[in-house]
């Protein structure tokens, strides 16, 4: 065990689960939380709380994030024939079989999502030198362990210059190994404040949890639905971001009893419908240096809280509101992709 620093940020939990943690608050998700979960299923039905993939459509929402591209494999090598609706029988005359086989190339945070703790992290003085560095959670490193890419092309037009780049820790293969099953809570704001664009702190959050009488424990897996999603299904791969800027909820990272909050409760995991679960300010300016994704470095950087992002929730809203309910079994492992820092993921509600 190696502690990679000699003061913490305030309000953090680093050292919590260990010097040489990457799992956080996933850590709380064990056998007794996944436990829990199975028992708030009654029914067996279950609901995607995937968009497709190819939805938020265009890049106009993050100039940097492209549409999931599908191109067919050659069969045999880069000479071979187009390896897709192809008859076997080009090989072996009495052959019937009739294959497909295609790459995917996709940007791992386009869609439903989520953030490792390699995502976000912070210029922080962890050695206790005066100096700043590029930290992350529980002190690992930019560069020693979130590594830019290492190949990078003349060709700055080229979108895949840049390669090669890995976090050798806090990567998502964590919580794919750990899973992401576990008990999952729905807070529905939409049915509070409908699709009025709104800063949700504290207060706000109180009154709904007591309104709609949910109950979240330690280690729960907490989903807030905002009708953010069905927006972006009703644009059909088309999104106005001017319309998506002034529209719908998102939590206000900058209420400071709502962190206080976020850090008490032992939450495992906020999520959200919406496309950063805290609200981004479309214009950001600061007179002093401080986090422009406040909710982000609470939760990723400081406490080790996995963030989940376009999440669909609003069939699975609508049936739990309509049964009286607000938990579920959430299953939601992103992809084995060693080194990444976000990923797809097409999470499942059972309820």
């Amino acid at each position: 065990m190696t502690q990679r620093w000699k003061q913490a940020p305030a309000n953090s939990n680093w050292g919590q689960f260990g010097a040489d943690d990457q799992r956080g608050r996933m850590n709380l998700v064990g056998p007794a939380q996944v436990l829990s979960g199975v028992a708030e299923v009654k029914t067996g039905q279950t609901f995607s709380l995937s968009l497709p993939l190819d939805f938020p459509g265009g890049n106009a929402l993050n100039p940097a994030r492209f549409p999931p591209r599908l191109v067919s494999t050659r069969r045999g090598g880069p000479e071979g024939p187009e390896n897709y609706v192809l008859g076997l029988d080009y090989l072996e005359p009495n052959a019937t079989d009739v294959v497909c086989d295609d790459i995917a190339i996709l940007a791992t945070q386009y869609s439903t999502q989520w953030d490792s703790f390699a995502h976000v992290g912070s210029y922080f003085d962890a050695d206790g030198d005066g100096v700043e560095e590029k930290v992350f959670y529980n002190g690992y490193r930019a560069n020693a362990h979130i590594k830019p890419a290492a190949d990078v092309a003349s060709d700055t037009t080229d979108l895949f210059a840049l390669k090669n780049p890995k976090a050798t820790a806090l990567g998502i293969e964590n919580l794919a190994q750990h899973g992401a099953q576990g008990r999952g809570v729905l807070v529905d704001l939409h049915a509070h404040f409908g699709r009025e664009r709104i800063k949700i702190g504290y207060d706000h959050l109180m009154r709904v949890l007591e309104a709609d009488r949910v109950e979240i424990g330690v280690g729960d897996m907490v989903c807030f639905h905002t009708g953010f999603a069905e927006m972006l299904l009703e644009m059909n791969r088309n999104p106005d971001p001017e319309k998506l800027h002034h529209t719908c909820t998102g939590l206000d990272g900058e209420d400071e009893r709502l962190l206080q909050w976020i850090t008490d409760s032992g939450v495992a995991a906020l999520i959200a419908d919406n496309y950063a679960v805290e609200i981004i300010p479309s214009r950001w300016m600061a007179p002093i240096r401080k986090p422009k994704l406040p909710l982000h470095a609470h939760c990723l950087f400081k406490n080790g809280i996995h963030l989940g992002e376009l999440w669909y929730l609003t069939r699975l809203a609508n049936w739990l509101r309509a049964n009286g309910r607000s938990r579920f079994l959430l299953t939601a492992p992103p992809l084995h992709l060693p080194g990444a820092v976000g990923s797809p993921v097409n999470p499942i509600a059972t309820v």
